[in-house]
């Protein structure tokens, strides 16, 4: 069900070499981008016409309306199952304690008497945020998004989401809900690239936004490649991943449901375990089996996913290894289950959010652990972080100098001017100073 990558043995390679010989899913955006550019186009010349259009094409039905009424979210939230409010309720809680942590905070650094630069920090003014809602629905995305936005004061949100035509073109009412519960008015029914070309070029029903995030399919990463420079994105999500780096000391039964776990969200989703004990590999092996048995959504998510080319158990000689490989892979989601979990996981540096122990499994952080579960794939982890509050905000430098502080450094920033060879960067401090200017030659 599970393929096998022995890496015993022989020394490992570095860098490329070892991310080479590691599983990872094919997932190929430029060849997507040429797709949906006319679908983006389409967009930003007939606008509403154009999302109406699409959803009836792609979502099987007409809307009359991109904007989704107000009464929909306040119905969608009175009718919602008391459980799964409750369990929102908490959910935006632990999110809102975590992120409202992260709030940054104006720091001036005096350089020199008289001379000062500050930094301030700014939200975006406008973002739209976007909720998956093809094979499975995900009101914890909405939360994920959210509450960041809201956190880093962001002054304008809007969110996406696909239409269902078993809800007469409306967005799914959990999606709904979560947006009312979190105070979100302004939502659409627009999903994969057509959601982000409405939030990047706008539309007679939507403003344009100054940001799009949210996870999505091939389509919507591909869109926002298409669109980066005139918005800002978090990032290009593409498959989601589970790493696991555990030792013979780890539960098997764990470990395997935690795999399955992740292969449910989609046939292209990778599970990758990383061990130096062959016994637990077996063992995990063979609860796969009757778990998978057991599950939902067995032949066209799970397996496909656990057989795949992007999942796999992956064998190292030991923990020092182990640690590398998964370096190497940087994990949108790495599991620590190891004796010395805590200190393996404080030396782990790529890997978009990190779970120590058996009792942090992935499916805390995608709902209730306070974290952020919109997270770098790919491999990407190695240099992008995960949604938070500062994926929100601008750092702005602002400098405030007086004359005496401007003459103490001038003939420095004119030295550095005349050897760039621009001088008319060194004319504009002698300007002020009665200095000669040197004549053009």
């Amino acid at each position: 069900m599970i393929s096998r990558i022995d890496l015993r043995g022989d020394a490992l390679p570095e860098g490329p070499a070892l991310r080479d010989l590691l599983p990872r899913a094919d997932f190929d955006v430029a060849a997507a981008l040429e797709k949906v550019r006319p679908i983006c186009e389409a967009v930003h010349h007939r606008g509403d016409a154009a999302l109406i259009d699409f959803a009836e094409k792609f979502d099987g039905v007409r809307l009359t309306s991109v904007r989704v009424p107000a009464q929909a979210l306040t119905d969608a939230l009175d009718a919602l199952d008391p459980a799964v409010r409750a369990a929102l309720e908490e959910s935006i809680r632990r999110a809102r304690l975590v992120h409202r942590a992260q709030r940054r905070t104006t720091h001036t650094t005096q350089v020199v008497p008289g001379g000062t630069v500050t930094e301030k920090w700014v939200p975006v003014d406008r973002v739209g945020l976007y909720a998956p809602g093809g094979r499975s629905v995900y009101p914890s995305s909405v939360v994920m998004n959210v509450v960041p936005a809201q956190e880093a004061g962001v002054g304008s949100i809007a969110l996406a989401s696909p239409a269902q035509a078993e809800f007469d073109g409306l967005p799914h009412p959990t999606i709904l809900a979560a947006c009312a519960l979190l105070g979100v008015e302004e939502v659409y029914a627009a999903g994969g690239a057509t959601a982000v070309a409405m939030f990047a070029y706008g539309t007679e029903s939507c403003p344009p936004a100054n940001m799009v995030t949210g996870p999505g399919n091939i389509w919507v990463a591909a869109a926002k490649r298409y669109f980066t420079g005139r918005i800002g994105i978090d990032a290009e999500a593409g498959p989601t991943e589970i790493a696991i780096l555990a030792d013979d000391t780890a539960d098997p039964a764990h470990l395997a449901s935690d795999l399955i776990s992740q292969a449910e969200h989609d046939p292209l989703a990778a599970a990758v375990l990383v061990t130096d004990s062959p016994a637990l590999a077996d063992a995990v092996e063979k609860e796969l089996a009757p778990q998978v048995a057991a599950s939902k959504h067995v032949e066209d998510r799970i397996v496909p996913a656990l057989e795949g080319r992007q999942s796999a158990i992956v064998l190292v000689d030991g923990m020092e290894e182990g640690l590398r490989v998964v370096d190497a892979y940087g994990a949108e989601h790495l599991e620590v289950q190891t004796a010395d979990a805590a200190a393996l996981a404080d030396r782990v540096r790529n890997a978009g959010a990190i779970f120590v122990g058996p009792w942090a499994p992935v499916s805390l952080g995608d709902y209730a652990a306070g974290s952020n579960h919109v997270l770098p794939t790919g491999g990407c982890a190695c240099h992008s972080s995960g949604l938070s509050v500062q994926s929100f905000l601008r750092g702005i430098h602002v400098v405030d100098y007086t004359r005496e502080a401007l003459a103490e450094v001038a003939h420095h920033v004119v030295t550095l001017a005349e050897a760039e060879d621009l001088p008319a960067h060194g004319a504009a401090i002698k300007a002020r100073f009665d200095w000669k200017v040197p004549e053009s030659k």
